[in-house]
This record gives structure tokens, sequence and C-alpha cells, in this order.
């Protein structure tokens, strides 16, 4: 592709996997993955659509619209068999460039997609750079404390509660991906011998 791919691509990849979108359903849909608080206007969208179908990742075909017949087609879009596999590279992905704010957020909504350790590593690669950016913030409230008026002091606590709500969240999260990840090869063993033993039942 032309341009840096970034998560808005993989949005729009993601949601075209699950099922074919037309661009309006894709406009709604992207605003539940990337969040309230992020307007996603058609003049950032069509060229992502654009970008994404001259490399081959997506398609279009045309449907009647629910109106009825004689009226403006729509684009109802879809995921290509290149498209699939572009998604399954992105979501192997597991590097720091998945732990920042904008980028986490849409991966953890494909989580179900990606493989437990990969989502492991993106747990815990959030869970260092927030932890990272909780030492800092407790080090800058300390030294500057006497400097501030009480109300940027209490904006600058809040920043940090909020740091350390989302640290204990993705600690369970943690927790539990780990659970899953240490039982999966005892499931498969113990799998294994009830096949072995179901083939020598005469």
């Amino acid at each position: 592709m032309s341009r840096k791919s970034g998560v808005l691509d993989l949005a729009v990849l993601g949601l075209l996997h699950e099922s074919s979108l037309h661009g309006y359903e894709l406009s709604k849909r992207l605003k539940g993955v990337l969040g309230p608080f992020r307007a996603i206007s058609y003049g950032s969208l069509y060229p992502c659509l654009s970008e994404l179908q001259r490399a081959g990742y997506i398609t279009t075909d045309d449907s009647a619209s629910e109106s009825g017949p004689g009226r403006r087609k729509k684009h109802v879009y879809k995921l290509t068999a290149e498209g699939k596999e572009r998604l399954q590279e992105q979501l192997a992905e597991g590097g720091p460039s998945t732990w920042d704010d904008e980028a986490f957020g849409v991966r953890f909504a494909f989580f179900s997609q990606t493989d437990a350790e990969v989502r492991l590593r993106i747990l815990e690669g959030r869970r260092s750079r927030l932890e990272e950016r909780k030492a800092n913030a407790s080090t800058e409230m300390t030294s500057t404390r006497e400097k501030l008026d009480r109300y940027t002091l209490e904006l600058q606590r809040h920043g940090l509660e909020s740091v350390e709500r989302e640290v204990r969240w993705l600690n369970e999260l943690i927790a539990t991906e780990r659970d899953g990840v240490a039982a999966r090869p005892h499931r498969a063993g113990r799998a294994a011998k009830s096949s072995a033993a179901a083939t020598k039942t005469p």
C-alpha cells in the first residue's frame, strides 16, 4: 500500500471479516470499535477503503437499495482472500505499536480473532507501558506538588487513578489469559489420550 497502514485499516479489515457491510453500516460499526469520542468522517473512511481496494484487500458488490427499484445502488464492501491474509498478519503483531492508547483499543476489540499468546503479549506490553506512565506521573506529582494549585493537582491525581484502575484490570485479564494458555497443552494431551483409548475400544 502507498501509505502506512494504521488502526483504521485494521478496524475495517476486522469488521469486514465478520460480515460484508455497506459504507454507512461500516461507519456506524467503526464508531463502536474506535470509541464514541473519535469521529470517523467519510473524508477519512472512503480514502481508506479506496486504498484497501487498490491493494486488493477488499472488493465491492453493487446491491439494490432497500428503498426500491430505480434508486441509487449501494456498495457492499467485502474482504478478499488477500485481505484475510493481511488481517491475520496484522493480528499476529504484538509489538510496542500495539500497546499505545489508540492501537490497543482496536486490537482489544478483535481479541476473539487473535491467538492467545499474542493476546497475552499485548496485554503484558500494555501493562508495562502503563506502569512506566504511572511511575513517571507519581514522580512528577511529588516534585511539583508545592508549585501547583489544587485543581491542577486534582487533575493529575485523577489521571494517575485512571492508570491504576487500568493496570488492575489488565492484571485480571493477564491472569485469565495465562490460565488459558497453560491449560491448552493439558487439554490437548487429555484429548489425545481419549482418542487413543477410543481407537483401542473394539
